[in-house]
């Protein structure tokens, strides 16, 4: 049987632990995810960048 991913907020964290999270899943750097994550937002006027991360804070579990 395969083991599945689940994906979890960070222990490994800035503010929240999603971009960390993500980076988890991905199996990515997360400064590089943070740093993704903060020019996305910037060119896209930023407040879909900010909704949306608080929309994965409160949605995203986290990881224990």
């Amino acid at each position: 049987m395969s083991e599945y991913k689940k994906l979890y907020r960070s222990n490994d964290k800035k503010l929240c632990g999603v971009c960390g999270g993500i980076a988890e899943y991905f199996e990515l750097d997360p400064t590089v995810v943070r740093l993704l994550w903060v020019f996305l937002s910037l060119f896209s006027a930023g407040f879909p960048g900010i909704i949306a991360y608080i929309l994965c804070a409160l949605f995203i579990p986290k990881q224990y």
